[in-house]
């Protein structure tokens, strides 16, 4: 009896086991719906919808992850580490064998909107497919448009994962996207003008500029993808670089830039407080400096409406000026080896040569670019194809970890500076994982 008993309880539990069974398989092996099921791709393209999805990729950097030098544009290969071993950027070139030519337009819109490959392959979020699925129907068009025809084929094998099995199996990203991805393209905000509601959408969706500029959480989500939420550009740490606060955040942020001079920070790579360096320097010499004027007056409307948050920026800096003192750690490094460029009062040489007063570098808790800008130095900036003629040397040769961390103190403790001091081993970590700037960027010439 108590064996039949056993038997029928073990049935009926069984039941609800197999339909929630039933329900994952379904649901994590789904493809996501899309505007172009019923779509048919023409073998052609009109040239403007062409030009128009050149732009749409430049607004989207889709160069920064898909292209390295000395190979086809956007053939993939780009090695990008992760917590759970390393992966690279796929072809995205219209070869039908190793690239994406045969994709459809709701192939391609799963793909770049929802992070879905045909066959229900799911993509890893390094594709920042949570930004890009607000991306419009129309840009979607243009995008395919111009990689299935603006750009030449590439017979160039993707490079498998260095992930171990089991974790990666890509089943699981359904659940995480089930949780953390959005599905909706942007909604204008009915409250807000044209520009600032271009700005967003630019912001939120092509540009991705969470993906860098947002902490992230533990399951590796951004905390905010919008700004209705507080966490959103706040700043966060990203490959050895502190990508700032993009909010207005009057030290670690853009309080103290007016909105054009964001146009001329994008548009020029430099203005009176900065000049692009770290991973910013690659967006702008492939994306942000080809943006048209209007978007950029966009961006910056929308990135000054941002309120910063007091508490976690404290006071707005103010310079100060200092006598020169040669027995204060660090103090005779600076004078004989940055002083030069940025002058013994730290105010720079405007804008050829950045402020290291009030620069976000000295005033962020975080250290990380200010230890890997002066162990590697910086990446090559070319504005209208003019490569600069300043660029900050790698002194990883030249200074001991205990040399940098001294003179990083110095400079983020002085003329008002507040970011607090350097470890001499905080330099060392970064010293084992990072390389010296390539003086050789990628520049995509597009057609």
């Amino acid at each position: 009896m108590n064996n039949r008993r056993f038997a029928r309880t073990a049935g009926w539990l069984a039941l609800p086991c197999l339909a929630a069974a039933g329900l994952l398989a379904w649901y994590v092996t789904r493809e996501p719906a899309t505007a172009f099921e019923q779509e048919q791709a023409g073998a052609s393209f009109e040239p403007a919808l062409v030009s128009r999805g050149e732009y749409v990729a430049r607004l989207s950097d889709c160069v920064a992850c898909h292209s390295l030098a000395g190979k086809a544009p956007f053939a993939g290969g780009l090695e990008m580490a992760t917590p759970l071993g390393a992966i690279h950027a796929t072809n995205i070139t219209p070869d039908k064998n190793t690239g994406i030519g045969t994709y459809s337009l709701a192939d391609f819109d799963r793909a770049v909107r929802h992070g879905v490959a045909p066959g229900g392959r799911r993509l890893y979020p390094a594709m920042p497919y949570p930004s890009y699925v607000k991306l419009s129907d129309d840009d979607i068009k243009a995008l395919y448009a111009f990689f299935m025809q603006g750009i030449q084929p590439a017979n160039q094998p993707n490079i498998p994962s260095d992930i171990p099995w089991p974790l990666n199996m890509r089943w699981p990203i359904a659940l995480w996207n089930g949780v953390f991805a959005p599905t909706a393209t942007y909604a204008a905000k009915p409250d807000q003008d044209a520009l600032w509601n271009r700005g967003a959408y630019i912001v939120q969706g092509p540009g991705h500029c969470g993906s860098c500029h947002t902490p992230r959480g533990l399951a590796f989500n951004e905390k905010a993808l919008d700004e209705s939420g507080k966490p959103f550009l706040v700043g966060a740490l990203l490959d050895g670089w502190y990508a700032p606060s993009l909010r207005q955040d009057p030290n670690t942020g853009l309080g103290r830039w007016s909105e054009p001079q964001i146009v001329q920070f994008l548009k020029t790579g430099r203005n009176a407080h900065a000049v692009v360096y770290g991973s910013m320097t690659e967006a702008f010499n492939n994306s942000t400096q080809f943006m048209q004027d209007d978007d950029l007056a966009a961006i910056a409307r929308y990135l000054k409406s941002l309120p910063g948050d007091p508490q976690r920026d404290g006071t707005p800096w103010q310079y100060q000026a200092v006598s020169t003192n040669q027995d204060v750690p660090g103090a005779r490094t600076y004078a004989t080896r940055c002083a030069s460029c940025h002058g013994l009062d730290g105010k720079g040489q405007p804008e050829w040569m950045p402020p290291l007063a009030g620069a976000t570098s000295a005033l962020a808790k975080e250290s990380a670019s200010a230890i890997n800008i002066t162990l590697n130095g910086s990446q090559r900036v070319v504005a209208a194809g003019v490569p600069d003629a300043y660029r900050m040397p790698a002194f990883r040769e030249q200074l001991s970890d205990q040399e940098i961390a001294e003179v990083l103190s110095y400079v983020r403790g002085t003329w008002g500076n507040n970011g607090g001091a350097v470890e001499a081993k905080a330099v060392g970590k970064l010293r084992g994982h990072t390389d010296p700037a390539s003086s050789s960027p990628i520049i995509l010439h597009m057609r």
